[in-house]
């Protein structure tokens, strides 16, 4: 097993058992597993940041109405199938965050988007890696409060990689 079957399959058994899980009593019965795409080595990336001059801080609205506190960080930029994308990069209290919507969304991923906790590396580029994009917590249970991602991430096209749609 790969390190993202381990990963996955710790998840699956966090949001089957732990008390923590977002998932209610009533989703936990029928809980087969989240639902991913294959893996796809092709969306990972170690990209530059083009570190924004003013790095604004900003508020972030949430599903529920709410506003966290972010700092624009900066920018990274990719390829996916030959199309040029970028997203803004923002940091909190722990650490990068890159939340974003894509062309699935509402059909095969989670039509709010989902999210991305990218890791700073040590020779200063950041390790992006779509496999790992995950869903917020309201996407399995409205009581949560979860940042929508600002319209300058909303991406055109597909990432097919990470979590899917939760059924």
């Amino acid at each position: 097993m790969n390190q993202l079957q381990e990963f996955r399959k710790q998840k699956d058994q966090y949001f089957h058992r732990h008390a923590h899980s977002p998932l209610t009593a009533e989703q936990k019965a029928a809980f087969k597993g989240l639902n991913y795409f294959p893996e796809n080595p092709a969306l990972r990336f170690e990209l530059e940041i083009e570190e924004f001059e003013e790095q604004a801080h900003i508020q972030m609205q949430t599903s529920t109405g709410d506003l966290q506190n972010y700092t624009r960080f900066g920018k990274v930029k990719f390829q996916v199938g030959g199309e040029n994308a970028e997203l803004t990069l923002y940091s909190g209290e722990h650490g990068f965050f890159l939340p974003f919507v894509d062309s699935q969304a509402g059909e095969i991923t989670y039509g709010a988007g989902r999210y991305l906790e990218p890791e700073a590396l040590p020779n200063g580029k950041l390790l992006l890696d779509f496999n790992m994009a995950y869903n917020p917590f309201c996407a399995y249970n409205e009581n949560f409060s979860c940042p929508l991602p600002p319209a300058e991430n909303r991406l055109s096209i597909a990432i097919q990689a990470g979590e899917k749609n939760f059924k």
